[in-house]
């Protein structure tokens, strides 16, 4: 454990003793537990396709320094640093997502991934910090400066976004990205009448979308349908959980990771039921729910409208993502190809997750504002 004075006025120092101890501690919890379950899940997968036993264990532990000591440096930025850091970060995701569209791997009929050789970039993972940062700072200037149009500057990079978001397609990050933005927008005070306005359109939009989109139909048909006629990645997840029970099989001898293609990726959630129960699964829900509930206390106790704002709506993304994850695993919601935070196998799930809750936990620091002020 790392032990500073309080008399030390040194970066490292300073962060140690303003840095929210429990957020740090329950994400890089989860943190351990995505690197241990990657152990589990995916040398199966990678037998299967014929790569190396370790193929995605080596991959995916290139990037697991790279993504902790990433977070760790954004944890330390003040307020300005993370406004600056985010608006940067959001126009080159909306370059390499502009570039994905004409010489993108398009994979399941969907254009996300631009081939780097070492690895496969999903640009579209790092709009989701960068934007909720960068839509926090225009709602509070609508607030603070009279003549600013924050709202109306934020209703068009929503709009921008999403369009490119589902020209890709990439329908459940639309999802996502939609209501975290229509959640941030109510925390700003968007008038009652609006709010109900805002709904109506979500379900209109949502109507547009399962007509224009044949993959989105399919995945809510296969929702609905009986128990016969379920995916049979969805059948096997369920097996996997009727197996594990509470305690569960026991470390490697599940057998679900050998039959799901997606059992290191969409559907880890399964390999952690039936290896080690429903134990297990609690303490990753509950580590979730930890992350939110802390950092909406947090939040409540401050009166900057951007660290509200960018607090909650980093918090609900990564709540969000996780709860669509898991329910398409359990059968409570249609199937969608989204990782399971820190959790799933995948170096661009896993980089994004870390910039996202490294950017949180500089928000949360304990004088970060007064810090920002002195640098005004």
């Amino acid at each position: 454990m790392l032990i500073f004075s309080r008399t030390n006025r040194g970066i490292l120092a300073n962060w140690w003793w303003t840095v929210d101890k429990p957020l740090l501690t329950m994400i890089s919890t989860l943190i351990v537990l995505g690197a241990f379950l990657t152990f589990s899940a995916s040398p199966a997968v990678a037998n299967r396709i014929g790569e190396g036993t370790f193929h995605f264990i080596a991959k995916q532990f290139i990037f697991l320094p790279i993504a902790t000591v990433g977070m760790l440096v954004l944890s330390m930025l003040s307020l300005k640093q993370i406004r600056r850091v985010a608006v940067l970060g959001y126009v080159v995701t909306i370059i390499m997502m502009i570039l994905t569209l004409f010489w993108g791997v398009e994979i399941k009929g969907a254009k996300r991934w631009i081939d780097l050789g070492f690895f496969s970039l999903q640009a579209s993972e790092f709009v989701k910090p960068t934007f909720i940062i960068a839509a926090a700072w225009l709602f509070e200037g609508q607030k603070k400066y009279t003549d600013f149009p924050g709202n109306l500057l934020s209703i068009g990079l929503y709009v921008f976004t999403l369009a490119l978001l589902l020209l890709q397609p990439d329908v459940g990050m639309s999802i996502v990205l939609t209501l975290i933005w229509g959640f941030q927008f109510f925390l700003a005070g968007l008038p009652w009448i609006l709010v109900g306005g805002f709904l109506l359109l979500i379900l209109v939009a949502a109507g547009g979308v399962y007509v224009f989109f044949p993959h989105v139909q399919a995945r809510v048909q296969q929702f609905l349908a009986d128990g016969n006629n379920l995916s049979y990645q969805v059948k096997r997840s369920l097996e996997a959980f009727e197996k594990g029970g509470f305690w569960g099989v026991g470390p490697g001898e599940g057998v679900v990771k050998m039959y799901i293609p997606d059992a290191h990726t969409d559907f880890i959630f399964a390999v952690a039921a039936e290896e080690y129960g429903m134990l297990l699964c609690l303490l990753i829900v509950g580590l979730y729910a930890g992350i939110v509930i802390r950092s909406f206390m947090i939040s409540g106790k401050d009166n900057n409208l951007f660290i509200i704002l960018a607090t909650c709506g980093l918090a609900a993304s990564l709540g969000l993502q996780g709860i669509i994850n898991m329910a398409s695993t359990l059968h409570l919601g249609p199937t969608k190809g989204m990782a399971l935070p820190f959790i799933s196998y995948g170096g661009s799930s896993l980089l994004a997750a870390a910039g996202g809750m490294g950017m949180l936990l500089a928000i949360t620091r304990k004088n970060v504002h007064a810090e920002d002020q002195d640098e005004n």
